[in-house]
């Protein structure tokens, strides 16, 4: 089974997002973190198969996360969708930039995961 990782500050926004994500009936295990430093030690500590990130957080940004997680050769392969507000086109261009595999925009629903997932190995 896959580990699908949900990086976001707020409980609601990731229950949102698992949510979202069972009623697809993907057969996956989530993993939590409120923040970026969160989510470095769930990677660190078992096998994340894809990572869902929010941008805005305290402690590390969704941003800066991906920086570091692109810098480390072990994940340069690992799936990162962001799971945002921030919709501005720079923003998009700036986490593609600095290697996210795609960009979902909030409110989240299923059609739109479908479509990036779609790209995704799970």
């Amino acid at each position: 089974m896959k580990t699908v990782l949900v990086v976001d500050d707020s409980r609601i926004m990731r229950n949102i997002v698992k949510n979202t994500f069972s009623q697809m009936h993907i057969p996956c295990q989530f993993v939590e973190a409120g923040n970026g430093n969160e989510a470095l030690r769930q990677l660190e500590s078992q096998k994340i198969d894809l990572v869902l990130l929010d941008w805005n957080m305290p402690e590390l940004s969704g941003l800066d996360f991906l920086k570091k997680v692109r810098a480390m050769d072990v994940y340069k392969e690992l799936p990162v969708i962001m799971v945002t507000s921030e919709a501005a086109k720079y923003n998009v261009i700036e986490a593609l930039k600095n290697g996210a595999t795609d960009y979902i925009v909030k409110p989240v629903n299923e059609k739109i995961f479908a479509e990036k997932l779609s790209k995704v190995t799970l």
